[in-house]
């Protein structure tokens, strides 16, 4: 085969590789890795089962592709960007706010279920999420109270707990009960996230009129 066929062939390859990521991304968040078979998919991508194995290898190369591109499409999402402007309580709470908001959001549920269930079978599943998701969130939370602690605003000896400990108090058991299809409540996150803020200024703020 010339050189031209092999390059006039990679726009149809890269087309059926993306049409069959997008068909399992739809089966297996929607309705589960054990619900979604080989065969649906390759039918809703409108490609045959032999296609799909030549790209994934099988069933389980396929999802751990899906999970990959489902965290790629997160990753700019994760980017912790709060208004942080005003007074170090402003500042927290923005940070709080933004994470709270993120991970109440029901897709982000559902995916979290979906990960949990599948991380049983295949760890490196699990592995990448964390890496690609709440790793990547929490240095990005590090950073920002590095700069607190920096500015001379805090007194922080290990701020990677700190952010851990200020992460937990604003998720409260929210972040625990949606997991189990209990019903948000704003009201509720708005008092986790403005006593986490007076937790952590009472802990670590220097200026006392912060604490007010």
């Amino acid at each position: 085969m010339s050189s031209d066929a092999k390059k006039a062939g990679r726009p149809a390859d890269t087309a059926k590789r993306e049409a069959i990521l997008e068909a399992a991304t739809r089966a297996f968040f929607g309705s589960g890795f054990a619900a979604s078979s080989i065969e649906q998919i390759a039918a809703d991508a409108g490609v045959s089962k032999v296609t799909v194995y030549s790209h994934f290898g099988d069933k389980r190369g396929l999802f751990a592709a899906a999970v990959e591109g489902e965290c790629e499409r997160l990753r700019d999402q994760f980017q912790v960007t709060p208004d942080l402007r005003g007074t170090l309580r402003q500042r927290l709470t923005a940070i709080g706010e933004t994470m709270v908001g993120f991970l109440s959001r029901p897709e982000m549920v559902q995916f979290e279920r979906r990960i949990a269930a599948e991380t049983e079978h295949e760890p490196d599943i699990g592995a990448a999420f964390l890496e690609s998701g709440p790793h990547r969130m929490k240095a990005a939370f590090k950073g920002l109270m590095q700069a607190m602690v920096d500015a001379g605003e805090v007194r922080i000896d290990d701020v990677d707990l700190a952010v851990e400990q200020f992460a937990s108090m604003c998720k409260g058991m929210g972040d625990l009960e949606r997991r189990f299809g209990h019903p948000g409540d704003p009201e509720r996150d708005r008092q986790r996230i403005d006593g986490a803020v007076e937790v952590f200024c009472r802990a670590y703020a220097i200026d006392e009129c912060e604490r007010k």
